[in-house]
């Protein structure tokens, strides 16, 4: 079984993920099986059920295979949750300040770094067997915080954000920048420019969302460390493609 995320991040390993939405504990098998490094588990924009969450963590950790939980803005109770159920790491929407980044590490890590509530009876401290000092010790070194960039504010703060201690990669949400963006603000691949400078010289992973196999290849050789593929875009692709195909 390969080691923590966090611990591959920092050997400089690319990792290769999958987004998913639940109900999906089959897809997030089939992931496993195939051999992906992680899944990414949208509680933002899909259901944000614990229990469902808990069942998909299951089936990724039967395979070896790490989870993270993207959680909506602010949503410190259910990163906490998805946490004690297993998962990696928090990755959070919608970080515009150094402050949000600083909330962000608070909410996931246990004091004295942050204020995150301490169990170890969950799933996360295999149900209260893990000596308390080791499961904190434990936590601090392979959990996760990824910051999302969605705004025109945000990139002008991307320096101030990625510099925060304790954010461990980031991720730049082009769709939500693009919407909020205006006249006068950059444009997105400028933006994207300008944070992943930042990102470079904060020495944070980069992670990027994918449609396909060649924008894996090419966020790959352009430095990103976590590539994650769109499932459902791929998806729907390849069902119109089958659906395109007719019988001579």
């Amino acid at each position: 079984m390969a080691g923590p995320l966090k611990a591959r991040l920092r050997a400089g390993e690319q990792l290769v993920g999958a987004l998913v939405r639940m109900p999906a504990e089959d897809v997030v098998e089939m992931l496993g099986v195939v051999g992906f490094d992680f899944v990414l588990i949208d509680c933002e924009h899909g259901p944000a059920d614990v229990v469902a969450l808990r069942h998909h963590v299951t089936a990724a950790d039967l395979h070896g295979m790490a989870v993270l939980v993207r959680i909506g803005a602010a949503e410190n109770a259910l990163a906490l949750r998805a946490l004690d159920q297993g998962a990696q790491g928090i990755v959070a929407p919608h970080v515009d300040t150094a402050p949000d980044a600083d909330a962000l590490v608070r909410a996931v890590h246990y004091p004295p770094r942050g204020d995150r509530g301490f169990a170890t009876y969950p799933r996360a401290g295999r149900f209260g067997t893990v000596d308390p000092l080791e499961h904190q010790r434990r936590a601090a070194d392979s959990t996760l915080a990824v910051a999302m960039l969605e705004s025109p504010a945000a990139v002008r703060e991307a320096r101030a954000i990625l510099q925060t201690d304790g954010i461990d990669a980031y991720l730049v949400g082009a769709a939500d920048l693009r919407a909020a963006s205006g006249d006068g603000d950059p444009t997105v691949p400028e933006s994207l420019d300008l944070v992943h400078a930042a990102g470079r010289d904060a020495a944070v992973a980069r992670m990027d969302i994918v449609p396909d196999a060649a924008g894996a290849e090419a966020a790959l050789a352009d430095g990103a460390q976590l590539v994650v593929y769109n499932l459902t875009q791929c998806l729907v692709t390849l069902l119109r493609q089958l659906h395109d195909i007719r019988r001579p």
